[in-house]
């Protein structure tokens, strides 16, 4: 999961182990094995979906989620974003992935646009409650503090029932994500969402009280996306140029009104 020093310099907690044992680690000595904890991996509830970071991929992708949550298609359309094969979805985890902090993360994507909050347990086992959006502040950097366990993920059932839209683009097939953008509307009061990820370092939300005109979004995302992510799957030119093109594609496909 995270690899940060939990009791003594060299310790880090081990849930998949995915990129744990895919590189040498030579500044470890002891891994803490989360696995052998049983936390229920999904738990569903009038609340909504609790998601221990324990949870492997595949469990959330064969979810079989209540018949009211029209936002529950969203979890297999990032989970089918991994960079992975099968054998990887079957062992990697949603806190790892989440703890991982990479701009391509899915199950960042995922928590943010549905309004994900995590539980931080502390080494003296107080916990906190942290918006998704806020736990990951950059390129493979997060809130976590030496120590810190990140428990469970938290969907609220208001979210899971929320229309929604994705797009997702990567320069080569199954390749890494050089942009994922979800897009949710409440049917109650019409409230908008944009969650633009992977062409940023850090996860963006924007909310809107309806559907924003076409120059309205662009003009959001022009003034609060800072900068866009520079590396081998994408140009910080492409990536914004993409960024956009997307959002408005998302934007219109949410204004069209459901048949009844």
């Amino acid at each position: 999961m995270a690899t940060r020093s939990i009791g003594r310099e060299g310790d880090a907690f081990l849930a998949g182990g995915t990129w744990l044992f895919s590189e040498p680690q030579p500044h470890l000595r002891r891994l803490i094995d989360l696995q052998g904890l049983g936390w229920e991996p999904l738990t569903i509830s009038e609340q909504g979906l609790e998601i221990a970071a324990t949870c492997e991929i595949a469990k959330l992708a064969n979810l079989s989620a209540p018949p009211e949550w029209s936002a529950a298609p969203l979890l297999g359309e990032c989970c089918r974003s991994f960079l992975s094969s099968f054998k990887i979805w079957n062992t990697a985890t949603v806190g790892g992935n989440i703890c991982m902090s990479l701009p391509a993360g899915p199950m960042i994507s995922l928590a943010v646009a549905l309004e994900g909050i995590c539980t931080v347990t502390a080494p003296d086992g107080r916990e906190r409650r942290v918006g998704v959006e806020n736990f990951v502040t950059g390129n493979h950097r997060n809130v976590l503090q030496p120590g810190d366990l990140l428990r469970r993920i938290e969907l609220p059932a208001s979210a899971m029932r929320k229309r929604f839209c994705f797009r997702r683009i990567s320069l080569t097939h199954l390749g890494r994500s050089t942009a994922l953008l979800v897009g949710t509307l409440d049917p109650h009061d019409g409230v908008f969402m944009l969650t633009v990820s992977a062409s940023t370092d850090r996860p963006h939300r924007f909310k809107f009280p309806e559907i924003p005109k076409h120059d309205d979004l662009r003009a959001r995302l022009e003034h609060e996306i800072p900068q866009f992510f520079d590396d081998v799957h994408g140009t910080p030119e492409y990536r914004k140029h993409i960024t956009f093109h997307l959002a408005e594609e998302i934007r219109r496909e949410l204004s069209k009104k459901v048949p009844a």
